[in-house]
């Protein structure tokens, strides 16, 4: 049987299209935000607004997927708003404009995480799940290596002309909402909802959920509220002596690292089990952030940041197959859409929590409290072993 099917690799390529689209913009959206007038308070509030539209938005989309049986829609719009706030971001300098066009691209993430996630499931086996999400995260990781590259190339030839970097981030978002129409939902998958759909409708999926799930979750929802941004290991990066083309430099290699490993870590996860590479993965996230804790010289900054992007290989893929795996096949949506959504919050609270303590007692005990809660989430997972996780763990 054939794993990586064509819709399997027609997602994919979306998402690779989406993530050059997104990360040509993502070096340079600080400086383009504070040049236009907005300032570091200001910046925060934004994306803090925008991540939690994002994270509400999966839930609701993932169960009005589950329940219509549709899931095209959901990701063609999804990604049909994401291209479209690019060059809106450049043409609408007003903060309630920016407010709006941010907004607009975080909800079209959340409008199609939950349906094409479904999609993933729908094309593999328990036995494959592992492999096919693998290698979805390895294509969309691979844009947020081209990504940057692309800006910088652009950047080193025409310097501070933002705006026009925006408007030639639409092209590779025009290409994956072409590729997302060469797919089409199964015919026998899609029904008529019964009754409306309210907004938080997803939070009674968390009371009806499996109790494996339920147990599943709350290990990587405690995980991602210590799991804050990726800006902090940068920042880390920038007060050990790296300039900022290193700091760049070492963002581009740890994505490139995440693409050349999610595959074959998916590979592995359908041999050996889903938990037993999943807890790897946290393991070597909690060796990086003791690492980051005792001040390393520049050098091992590259070490630090290979293992990683190994344990983002073992973990993001992984943890959506591992949830597909466990709970019903009509609610694979929302079950995702659910915990992305509860995932993001948590972000936007580790974030925010690690800015707290980083200001108050320093970046060493950021790191390590991190580093010491992400030990103990892999003891839960090890205590509650008796206990059943689903099969093809």
């Amino acid at each position: 049987m054939k794993i990586i099917t064509r819709t399997v690799w027609i997602l994919s390529m979306i998402s690779l299209f989406t993530d050059i689209a997104s990360e040509m913009l993502y070096p340079i959206m600080p400086l383009y935000l504070k040049s236009i007038g907005f300032s570091v308070l200001l910046i925060g509030i934004l994306e803090g607004v925008a991540e939690a539209t994002a994270g509400l938005s999966k839930g609701y989309f993932g169960r009005l997927s589950d329940r219509t049986g549709r899931r095209m829609p959901f990701v063609q719009w999804g990604y049909g708003l994401s291209a479209l706030s690019k060059p809106l971001l450049a043409f609408l300098v007003t903060p309630l404009w920016v407010f709006f066009a941010r907004t607009i691209d975080r909800l079209g993430k959340g409008l199609r995480t939950g349906a094409r996630d479904a999609v993933l499931s729908e094309e593999a086996s328990p036995a494959t799940k592992g492999r096919v999400f693998g290698f979805h995260r390895s294509m969309d990781t691979l844009g947020a290596v081209i990504g940057p590259v692309l800006a910088l190339i652009y950047l080193q030839w025409h310097p501070q002309h933002y705006k026009a970097l925006f408007v030639l981030a639409l092209a590779p978002g025009v290409l994956a909402v072409g590729c997302s129409f060469l797919l089409k939902d199964r015919s026998e998958s899609v029904k008529a909802p019964s009754g409306k759909t309210p907004f938080f409708s997803f939070l009674h999926y968390w009371r009806s959920s499996p109790a494996a799930y339920k147990r599943l979750v709350t290990g990587l929802l405690i995980f991602a509220l210590f799991n804050s941004s990726d800006v902090f290991l940068l920042l880390k990066a920038k007060q050990a002596g790296l300039n900022d083309s290193q700091v760049i430099g070492v963002y581009i290699f740890y994505n490139l690292v995440y693409a050349a490993f999610a595959y074959p870590m998916g590979i592995l996860a359908d041999k050996i089990g889903l938990k037993f590479v999943f807890l790897s993965g946290l393991l070597l996230f909690t060796i990086v952030y003791i690492g980051m804790a005792f001040s390393p010289p520049a050098y091992l900054f590259y070490v630090l940041f290979f293992l990683y992007g190994m344990y983002a290989a073992a973990t993001e893929g992984v943890a959506k197959a591992w949830i597909s795996n466990i709970t019903p096949h009509k609610d694979t949506a929302t079950a995702i859409g659910t915990y992305a959504g509860f995932q993001s919050i948590c972000s936007l609270l580790a974030s925010s929590i690690a800015g707290v303590i980083w200001f108050q007692f320093g970046a060493s005990m950021t790191f390590l409290l991190s580093a010491i809660v992400t030990f103990m989430v892999c003891i839960y997972f090890l205590v509650v072993k008796q206990y059943n996780f689903g099969a093809r763990q």
